[in-house]
């Protein structure tokens, strides 16, 4: 047979991926494909993790921390020095 119902052949599977992968790395292959799965499951049913929705301003208020205030979005004025006038100043006579 060619299926993995037998317990045999999963094991010799599992055999297989720890030599390819080593023992290291089997474990961050597992969350990030766990991840992966959460993620592509919220997507598809329309859910969004209640921890995404909350706004800033919320966040702020739960901890106690002060409110950023956001910057101008006014395009930055140009930089200038203003110069002397060239003529000398004499003193009255």
């Amino acid at each position: 047979m060619l299926g993995l119902d037998n317990p045999i052949h999963i094991l010799f599977l599992l055999v297989i991926v720890l030599l390819v992968f080593g023992a290291k790395r089997l474990p961050e292959m597992g969350k990030s494909l766990g991840e992966g799965l959460r993620g592509f499951k919220d997507s598809v049913s329309g859910d969004t993790p209640v921890s995404h929705m909350t706004s800033t301003h919320d966040a702020d208020v739960a901890t106690g921390l002060p409110t950023a205030t956001p910057l101008p979005t006014e395009p930055p004025q140009e930089l200038t020095a203003e110069r002397p006038d060239p003529t000398p100043v004499r003193p009255a006579a």
